[in-house]
């Protein structure tokens, strides 16, 4: 499966990923404060459920159940022994689920702590967190990672390292940024051209942007990307900035109010398109739509 992921992104198909799961999981019991990661085991039912909402809403590709899935992460709830189990078992509920010729990706997101000289955190030890991570989610059987919401260089670097040792299954690897007056950069200063060098030298097969305020700040990302390189780009906006309702996460993007922008940002010839938090099945509809719409031309 991984030879057909990157066959197909060499021949320029536009590959549909799926939208949130953290949003998703609220919305079915998730409280505040619990660990999303710990329905694989305890609710899996609920995984598999979303996984198939977005199967059916036209996803080529779903994200696994293991965003915070990293030792480091897991350790905010006790579970950091559990690491290996959490991750294995996500990888295996999305692949029970995934159809004949769709694909799983393995979600990895930051280990939540800061990396030496400015926090506590040693490379070696993130790339330690990862690798476990990443190990896991292969045996359990997923066909691509996805490194997403990275702000730092040190702490991507250490995830892709982590699994380039693991295997050679293809690797995509996106920062999240923001907008202000000096243009596209992530919180920690990285600026798009930085990124894009950084990506281009670290040989993934895809760069891209995930989650920041929405899809302004992704398209402005993914036109700097395209002006500096060639190489396939990522694009998951999430439905707008978040609003805290009733104890719960609320973003406010519909389907309807993303759609031009969503049509611009395919314009912008990129080879993977998603949703990111906040965005559900029926925002993963509309994108199929668009991504049929401009297959067709």
């Amino acid at each position: 499966m991984a030879s057909i992921i990157r066959e197909l992104l060499k021949q320029n198909k536009i590959l549909l990923s799926d939208g949130a799961m953290g949003t998703e999981l609220q919305k079915r019991g998730l409280k505040q404060g619990e660990c999303p990661e710990l329905y694989n085991v305890d609710h899996p039912e609920v995984v598999q459920a979303i996984h198939k909402d977005y199967y059916d809403a036209g996803s080529d590709i779903v994200e696994t159940n293991s965003f915070g899935g990293t030792r480091a992460r897991l350790a905010k709830y006790d579970l950091s022994d559990k690491a290996y189990l959490l991750n294995k078992r996500a990888a295996e509920l999305a692949r029970q689920v995934c159809p004949e010729g769709r694909f799983v990706a393995g979600s990895m997101g930051p280990t939540g702590e800061l990396l030496e000289p400015y926090g506590e955190l040693s490379v070696q030890k993130a790339k330690d967190y990862f690798k476990e991570q990443a190990e896991a989610l292969a045996e359990g059987g997923v066909d691509i990672f996805f490194i997403e919401t990275m702000i730092t260089l040190e702490e991507m670097a250490a995830a892709i390292e982590a699994v380039k040792e693991v295997g050679s299954l293809p690797v995509a690897a996106s920062f999240t940024y923001e907008l202000s007056p000096t243009g596209a950069h992530t919180n920690w200063g990285l600026d798009v051209a930085t990124t894009v060098k950084f990506l281009s030298e670290a040989d993934v097969d895809v760069m891209g942007a995930n989650c920041g305020e929405g899809v302004d700040v992704i398209l402005q990302v993914v036109r700097e990307m395209r002006e500096l390189s060639e190489m396939p780009i990522l694009a998951q906006p999430n439905a707008g900035l978040p609003e805290i309702k009733n104890n719960l996460i609320v973003y406010h993007e519909t389907p309807e109010s993303m759609e031009e922008k969503l049509r611009e940002l395919i314009g912008l010839k990129i080879n993977i398109l998603g949703g990111c938090c906040g965005t559900n099945a029926n925002h993963i509809q509309m994108m199929r739509r668009l991504i049929d719409q401009q297959n067709a031309e």
